[in-house]
């Protein structure tokens, strides 16, 4: 059975959806319904229980969908949206000679278009809570906040907070400062809004020790997150054993900065030793599979991790925005890095990387007390999903479909904090497609601007170059092995 379904059908502020399935945390479930009400799930449970204990409510049949948890982007670089195609192809540390020249390039207005540009993705990708890794634009963050706050995303606003360099600003900077801003950022934000604040150090070499110790400890004082890249490259990891005989994880651990307030970035190159400090002290990690598959030295253990019972959220690190994507990534990088030479067909079972990019991912972002999942008393931040689709018939197992056979274009409607924000991959109100024109018509003269050095060509320019064609040689033509 199949319904005709309209933005208007969910402007009610007190309603009972009554769909197909319900994703809860322990897994799907079926004749249950959902109350959402002031923009939170006020009551969840079985459907006849529910319709019975709220007769004023409206009542919304979905035949054919699935409410489920929306999606949380632990590691996003929003002011980098007008970049993304400049790092197909490219060696790591990217950050050295595309993002922070691009992001430093940026005024207020650029700024604003390009998060703005980069939450219609993250919307349109599922994702209803993004965490903001902090931005090398000079200037303040209203722009961006009010970017994503136009579109209608949750968002963990991170400040960079380096006194070594890092920024558009490069060179030591004034700690005093640094710190005087950094507590007003975490004092700007009601706490009842779309905006969470952060701190970030962009990675830990372009921190003072006593800059590291004193943000991470602001940031467990205010009950915010702390922000940094972590052994994600080699070159990385060589540059601080060097500078101070401890890898990057090791640094932060022995300044202090290490803890349950800490989101570390990627974590792909950790030891034994490492792995222990990061169970110990509770510090959570953004896995960022594609980013691996892209531009990564290695792949986090992210399996091991789990098993360890080190807090886990998967990340996008801005690569694509796109959930469903991001949960067959989460999946596939382990089995093929990790699964396959072990013989671990499982890699876990489906289920983590589902609970990674919901309510286990909230809980890493310090978000766990007000999203990822659909339970009573939590914002109403969810998707509604079409499973009336071939990919997924027969079902036997929503979970595992999900994760890999899952797809964006499944996604109807994409509601924060109880509001419909997307409707079939477009804003409800107000012009997604307009402000695409705008930046087509300011991207190129930012990005050439930009001091961007790029080391591989196009796809285009590459094949040219090489000289290979597309299609079957003329019979008779190049080598037997078939190399030019």
């Amino acid at each position: 059975m199949t319904v005709s379904l309209t933005p208007e059908d969910f402007a009610r502020p007190r309603l009972l959806l009554l769909p197909d399935r319900v994703m809860l945390r322990a897994g799907p479930v079926a004749d249950h319904a959902v109350l959402v009400d002031g923009g939170r799930f006020a009551d969840v449970g079985p459907a006849a229980a529910l319709t019975a204990r709220h007769p004023d409510a409206a009542r919304l049949p979905l035949p054919g969908k699935l409410v489920m948890p929306g999606f949380i982007d632990a590691h996003h670089h929003l002011t980098q949206a007008f970049g993304k195609a400049l790092a197909f192809g490219e060696p790591s540390e990217i950050f050295r000679r595309i993002w922070v020249p691009l992001e430093g390039s940026l005024d207020a207005e650029l700024v604003y278009l390009a998060g703005k540009l980069a939450a219609l993705e993250v919307l349109r990708g599922g994702f209803t809570t993004v965490v903001d890794a902090g931005t090398r634009a000079g200037g303040s963050l209203e722009p961006l906040a009010r970017a994503v706050g136009e579109a209608g995303l949750r968002c963990v606003l991170g400040l960079i907070c380096n006194d070594l360099g890092g920024t558009r600003d490069a060179g030591p900077a004034d700690a005093a400062a640094i710190l005087a801003r950094a507590e007003a950022h975490l004092a700007a934000w009601p706490a009842d809004g779309l905006i969470h604040p952060s701190l970030a150090v962009s990675i830990p070499e372009v921190a003072t020790d006593r800059m590291l110790a004193a943000v991470s400890a602001l940031c467990a004082e205010a009950g915010a997150i702390f922000q940094t890249h972590v052994n994600e490259h080699l070159a990385a990891v060589e540059r601080s054993l060097v500078a101070r005989g401890l890898r990057p994880l090791e640094h932060l651990h022995a300044v202090g900065a290490l803890g349950p307030q800490t989101l570390i970035a990627h974590g792909t190159l950790v030891t034994p030793h490492e792995l222990t400090l990061l169970r110990d002290t509770g510090t959570a990690v953004a896995y960022n599979p594609v980013a691996t598959q892209w531009k990564g030295n290695a792949a986090a253990p992210a399996t091991l991790m789990h098993t360890l019972g080190i807090r886990l959220a998967l990340g996008t690190d801005g690569t694509r925005s796109d959930g469903f994507r991001l949960l067959d990534a989460a999946e596939a990088t382990q089995r093929l890095v990790f699964g396959l030479p072990t013989g671990d067909f499982s890699m876990g079972g489906g289920w983590p990387w589902l609970d990674q990019a919901t309510a286990g991912g909230a809980d890493a972002i310090g978000l766990g007390a007000t999203t990822g999942e659909i339970a009573a008393g939590k914002a109403a931040d969810f998707l509604l999903v079409d499973i009336d689709v071939p990919e997924l018939q027969p079902s036997r197992d929503l979970v595992w479909e999900l994760t890999r056979l899952g797809n964006r274009d499944q996604i109807e409607g994409v509601f924060v904090a109880g509001r419909l924000r997307l409707w079939r991959g477009w804003p409800t109100d107000w012009d997604g497609r307009a402000l695409m024109r705008e930046v087509a018509r300011r991207v190129e003269a930012a990005v050439a601007a930009a001091p961007i050095h790029k080391i591989h060509p196009s796809a285009t320019e590459h094949r040219a170059a090489t000289g290979l064609r597309a299609g079957p040689r003329p019979a008779g033509s190049g080598r037997p092995d078939g190399r030019p």
